[in-house]
């Protein structure tokens, strides 16, 4: 089958960035992104800009999602955490890299038409589910923990202590930092212990903010629904 131009456009666009892992660009070429793209905005697919999905939320530009990916410093025996499942976009690239993904979202419409789209993709090594993301994943209190763990909203201040405790020691966490609206930076915090944790500035960016709970009753309007696939 011969490379859509989009694709190759775009991956070389992601080279000339500063993206120099292979293996993450391969994930990203195998990655079809307007899967993961609402119908009217299909033209921008392949663009390298963020995109609304509805709800307030946005699909990362493919530049930031790899460059988190590049460095949480992925290998196929590891097992990540995601918390902001979105469109999906971000879980289905870490697919191709690592052995297992697990993923939350706050937004059960988002996670429905991910889950779709991963069912359709045939990623069957991901497992998503309906949550609030700052208490991490819930079967991991006391068994599982991770070896990475990958934010895709902003926490204002230190890292929620639940995402903390859930990662190995030796493994990393990528989460953005700083309120929104002011300047935020990508962090990577890597555990060194069970109470020690080195800190790395990454890069200035700009996301959501990370919130607490589940929307009430996680229900919606006609019209936000629409939004997510009209």
């Amino acid at each position: 089958m011969t490379p859509d131009p989009s694709i190759i456009r775009l991956i070389i666009q992601l080279r000339q960035a500063g993206i120099t892992d292979t293996s993450v660009l391969s994930a990203i070429e195998k990655t079809p992104r307007d899967y993961f793209v609402p119908p009217h905005f299909q033209v921008h697919a392949y663009e390298d800009q963020a995109v609304p999905i509805g709800l307030g939320q946005t699909i990362s530009q493919p530049y930031i999602v790899a460059y988190m990916t590049q460095e949480l410093k992925v290998d196929k025996t590891h097992s990540v955490l995601e918390i902001g499942t979105g469109s999906g976009y971000q879980a289905a690239v870490l697919s191709h890299l690592v052995r297992r993904v697990y993923t939350i979202e706050r937004h059960k419409p988002l996670l429905e038409l991910a889950e779709k789209r991963f069912h359709e993709l045939g990623l069957r090594n991901i497992t998503a589910m309906a949550g609030d993301g700052m208490k991490g994943w819930p079967a991991a209190v006391g068994e599982m923990k991770f070896d990475r763990i990958i934010v895709t909203a902003a926490c204002e201040g230190e890292p929620p202590v639940a995402l903390l405790a859930q990662l190995k020691v030796g493994g990393m966490m990528i989460i953005p930092v700083g309120a929104q609206g002011q300047t935020q930076f990508l962090k990577r915090y890597k555990k060194e212990s069970e109470e020690v944790f080195a800190v790395q500035e990454l890069l200035p960016v700009r996301f959501v903010p990370l919130l607490p709970d589940v929307p009430r009753n996680n229900s919606y309007t006609e019209h936000d629904l629409e939004e997510l696939t009209a």
